[in-house]
Protein backbone atom coordinates (compact mmCIF):
# COMPACT_ATOMS: atom_id res chain seq x y z
CA UNK A 1 0.00 0.00 0.00
CA UNK A 2 1.41 3.38 -1.01
CA UNK A 3 1.81 6.37 1.29
CA UNK A 4 -1.42 7.90 -0.02
CA UNK A 5 -3.31 4.69 0.74
CA UNK A 6 -1.91 4.57 4.27
CA UNK A 7 -2.87 8.21 4.84
CA UNK A 8 -6.41 7.63 3.58
CA UNK A 9 -6.80 4.54 5.76
CA UNK A 10 -5.62 6.42 8.84
CA UNK A 11 -8.03 9.26 8.10
CA UNK A 12 -10.93 6.82 7.72
CA UNK A 13 -10.11 4.98 10.95
CA UNK A 14 -9.63 8.22 12.87
CA UNK A 15 -12.89 9.71 11.60
CA UNK A 16 -13.55 13.43 11.64
CA UNK A 17 -11.39 15.67 13.78
CA UNK A 18 -12.68 18.96 15.12
CA UNK A 19 -10.07 21.64 14.64
CA UNK A 20 -12.19 24.53 15.86
CA UNK A 21 -10.58 26.68 18.55
CA UNK A 22 -13.40 29.18 19.08
CA UNK A 23 -13.60 30.54 22.61
CA UNK A 24 -16.68 29.73 24.68
CA UNK A 25 -16.24 32.17 27.54
CA UNK A 26 -19.57 32.96 29.17
CA UNK A 27 -21.24 29.91 27.61
CA UNK A 28 -22.64 26.90 29.44
CA UNK A 29 -22.21 23.39 28.04
CA UNK A 30 -24.06 20.36 29.40
CA UNK A 31 -22.62 16.93 28.58
CA UNK A 32 -24.21 13.63 29.55
CA UNK A 33 -21.96 10.69 30.32
CA UNK A 34 -19.02 13.04 30.70
CA UNK A 35 -16.90 11.03 33.13
CA UNK A 36 -15.32 8.70 30.54
CA UNK A 37 -14.42 8.37 26.88
CA UNK A 38 -15.80 10.81 24.34
CA UNK A 39 -17.78 12.67 26.98
CA UNK A 40 -14.73 13.31 29.14
CA UNK A 41 -12.61 14.46 26.21
CA UNK A 42 -15.43 16.75 25.08
CA UNK A 43 -15.64 18.20 28.59
CA UNK A 44 -11.90 18.80 28.52
CA UNK A 45 -12.11 20.60 25.17
CA UNK A 46 -15.09 22.75 26.20
CA UNK A 47 -13.38 23.68 29.48
CA UNK A 48 -10.17 24.54 27.65
CA UNK A 49 -12.15 27.01 25.57
CA UNK A 50 -13.46 28.75 28.68
CA UNK A 51 -16.99 27.36 28.94
CA UNK A 52 -18.82 26.49 32.13
CA UNK A 53 -19.08 22.72 31.86
CA UNK A 54 -21.81 20.71 33.56
CA UNK A 55 -20.96 17.00 33.60
CA UNK A 56 -24.17 14.99 34.01
CA UNK A 57 -23.35 11.47 35.16
CA UNK A 58 -24.89 8.51 36.97
CA UNK A 59 -21.82 7.72 39.10
CA UNK A 60 -20.92 10.87 41.03
CA UNK A 61 -17.70 9.43 42.47
CA UNK A 62 -16.27 8.74 39.03
CA UNK A 63 -17.72 12.02 37.78
CA UNK A 64 -15.93 14.07 40.43
CA UNK A 65 -12.67 12.29 39.71
CA UNK A 66 -13.04 13.08 36.00
CA UNK A 67 -14.09 16.67 36.70
CA UNK A 68 -11.02 17.25 38.84
CA UNK A 69 -8.81 15.91 36.05
CA UNK A 70 -10.49 18.32 33.61
CA UNK A 71 -10.04 21.26 36.00
CA UNK A 72 -6.35 20.51 36.48
CA UNK A 73 -5.70 19.92 32.78
CA UNK A 74 -7.42 23.10 31.61
CA UNK A 75 -7.05 25.51 34.52
CA UNK A 76 -10.81 26.05 34.35
CA UNK A 77 -12.41 25.70 37.76
CA UNK A 78 -15.90 26.23 36.38
CA UNK A 79 -16.49 22.52 35.84
CA UNK A 80 -19.28 20.98 37.92
CA UNK A 81 -20.99 17.61 38.23
CA UNK A 82 -24.68 16.77 38.50
CA UNK A 83 -26.39 13.44 39.04
CA UNK A 84 -28.36 12.08 36.09
CA UNK A 85 -29.57 8.53 35.50
CA UNK A 86 -30.95 8.37 31.97
CA UNK A 87 -32.54 4.99 32.67
CA UNK A 88 -34.98 6.73 35.03
CA UNK A 89 -37.52 9.27 33.80
CA UNK A 90 -37.85 10.43 37.42
CA UNK A 91 -34.11 11.18 37.55
CA UNK A 92 -34.27 12.99 34.21
CA UNK A 93 -37.16 15.16 35.39
CA UNK A 94 -35.47 15.97 38.70
CA UNK A 95 -32.23 16.83 36.93
CA UNK A 96 -34.02 19.14 34.49
CA UNK A 97 -35.95 20.83 37.29
CA UNK A 98 -32.75 21.53 39.21
CA UNK A 99 -30.89 22.68 36.10
CA UNK A 100 -33.64 25.07 35.02
CA UNK A 101 -33.76 26.53 38.50
CA UNK A 102 -30.03 26.91 39.08
CA UNK A 103 -28.39 27.62 35.72
CA UNK A 104 -28.69 30.97 33.99
CA UNK A 105 -28.22 29.62 30.48
CA UNK A 106 -27.64 26.56 28.31
CA UNK A 107 -25.78 27.19 25.08
CA UNK A 108 -24.82 23.65 24.09
CA UNK A 109 -26.44 20.37 25.09
CA UNK A 110 -24.40 17.30 24.15
CA UNK A 111 -26.38 14.07 24.46
CA UNK A 112 -23.42 11.72 24.68
CA UNK A 113 -24.17 9.06 27.30
CA UNK A 114 -24.95 5.60 26.05
CA UNK A 115 -24.71 1.88 26.65
CA UNK A 116 -24.07 -0.92 24.19
CA UNK A 117 -24.69 -4.63 23.77
CA UNK A 118 -26.07 -5.29 27.25
CA UNK A 119 -28.39 -8.16 28.21
CA UNK A 120 -32.11 -7.52 28.21
CA UNK A 121 -32.97 -5.42 31.22
CA UNK A 122 -36.05 -3.35 31.86
CA UNK A 123 -35.85 0.01 33.62
CA UNK A 124 -38.06 1.09 36.51
CA UNK A 125 -40.34 2.55 33.82
CA UNK A 126 -40.48 -0.86 32.07
CA UNK A 127 -38.44 0.37 29.10
CA UNK A 128 -35.77 -1.78 27.44
CA UNK A 129 -32.53 -0.36 28.82
CA UNK A 130 -30.59 0.46 25.64
CA UNK A 131 -33.53 2.33 24.13
CA UNK A 132 -34.17 4.04 27.46
CA UNK A 133 -30.62 5.28 28.03
CA UNK A 134 -29.52 5.92 24.46
CA UNK A 135 -32.67 7.61 23.19
CA UNK A 136 -35.71 8.00 25.43
CA UNK A 137 -33.85 9.59 28.33
CA UNK A 138 -32.12 12.07 26.04
CA UNK A 139 -35.37 12.78 24.19
CA UNK A 140 -37.08 13.67 27.47
CA UNK A 141 -34.10 15.66 28.73
CA UNK A 142 -33.86 17.73 25.56
CA UNK A 143 -37.55 18.56 25.57
CA UNK A 144 -37.49 19.56 29.24
CA UNK A 145 -34.49 21.84 28.65
CA UNK A 146 -35.87 23.52 25.51
CA UNK A 147 -36.99 26.65 27.41
CA UNK A 148 -33.43 27.25 28.63
CA UNK A 149 -31.96 26.49 25.21
CA UNK A 150 -34.36 28.94 23.56
CA UNK A 151 -33.67 31.70 26.09
CA UNK A 152 -29.92 31.21 25.53
CA UNK A 153 -30.13 31.33 21.73
CA UNK A 154 -28.24 30.89 19.53
CA UNK A 155 -27.84 27.43 21.02
CA UNK A 156 -27.23 23.89 19.84
CA UNK A 157 -28.19 20.31 20.62
CA UNK A 158 -25.66 17.63 19.66
CA UNK A 159 -26.57 13.94 19.69
CA UNK A 160 -23.81 11.33 19.55
CA UNK A 161 -24.93 8.41 17.41
CA UNK A 162 -23.19 5.54 15.61
CA UNK A 163 -22.73 4.19 12.11
CA UNK A 164 -24.72 1.23 13.42
CA UNK A 165 -27.82 3.32 12.72
CA UNK A 166 -27.36 2.68 9.00
CA UNK A 167 -28.48 -0.92 9.39
CA UNK A 168 -30.95 -0.23 12.16
CA UNK A 169 -34.72 -0.59 12.00
CA UNK A 170 -37.25 0.62 14.53
CA UNK A 171 -40.10 -1.73 15.33
CA UNK A 172 -42.70 0.69 16.63
CA UNK A 173 -45.03 -2.19 17.50
CA UNK A 174 -42.44 -3.83 19.75
CA UNK A 175 -39.88 -1.24 20.87
CA UNK A 176 -38.97 -3.15 24.01
CA UNK A 177 -38.78 -6.71 22.61
CA UNK A 178 -41.85 -8.02 24.38
CA UNK A 179 -42.94 -10.05 21.34
CA UNK A 180 -39.71 -10.84 19.50
CA UNK A 181 -36.45 -12.47 20.64
CA UNK A 182 -34.12 -9.94 22.21
CA UNK A 183 -30.91 -9.13 20.36
CA UNK A 184 -28.38 -6.75 21.99
CA UNK A 185 -27.14 -5.56 18.59
CA UNK A 186 -30.62 -5.11 17.13
CA UNK A 187 -31.60 -3.11 20.19
CA UNK A 188 -28.47 -0.97 19.94
CA UNK A 189 -28.99 -0.26 16.23
CA UNK A 190 -32.61 0.66 16.90
CA UNK A 191 -31.61 3.15 19.59
CA UNK A 192 -28.92 4.73 17.41
CA UNK A 193 -31.33 5.13 14.50
CA UNK A 194 -33.75 6.80 16.91
CA UNK A 195 -30.95 9.26 17.80
CA UNK A 196 -30.52 10.27 14.17
CA UNK A 197 -34.24 10.57 13.44
CA UNK A 198 -34.75 12.65 16.57
CA UNK A 199 -31.92 14.99 15.60
CA UNK A 200 -33.29 15.47 12.10
CA UNK A 201 -36.79 16.16 13.34
CA UNK A 202 -35.53 18.57 15.99
CA UNK A 203 -33.51 20.43 13.36
CA UNK A 204 -36.55 20.56 11.08
CA UNK A 205 -38.81 21.94 13.77
CA UNK A 206 -36.27 24.53 14.86
CA UNK A 207 -35.41 25.62 11.32
CA UNK A 208 -35.44 29.39 10.98
CA UNK A 209 -34.97 29.89 14.70
CA UNK A 210 -31.83 30.19 16.79
CA UNK A 211 -31.68 26.61 18.03
CA UNK A 212 -30.02 23.94 15.90
CA UNK A 213 -29.77 20.18 16.28
CA UNK A 214 -27.34 17.73 14.76
CA UNK A 215 -26.22 14.11 15.10
CA UNK A 216 -22.64 12.89 14.95
CA UNK A 217 -22.03 9.26 14.04
CA UNK A 218 -19.06 7.24 15.23
CA UNK A 219 -17.38 4.41 13.37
Amino acid sequence: MGSLGVWLLRRWVAGGVCRCTARLDGRTVLITGANTGIGKETARDMARRGARVVMACRDLTRAERAAEEVRRATGNGNVVIRHLDLASTYSVRMFAKEFLGSEERLDILINNAGIMMCPKWLTEDSFETQMAVNHLGHFLLTNLLLPKLRSSAPSRVVVVSSLAHETGRIDFDDLFFAKRPYSPMTSYKQSKLANVLFSRELARRMKGGHLSGCAFTLK
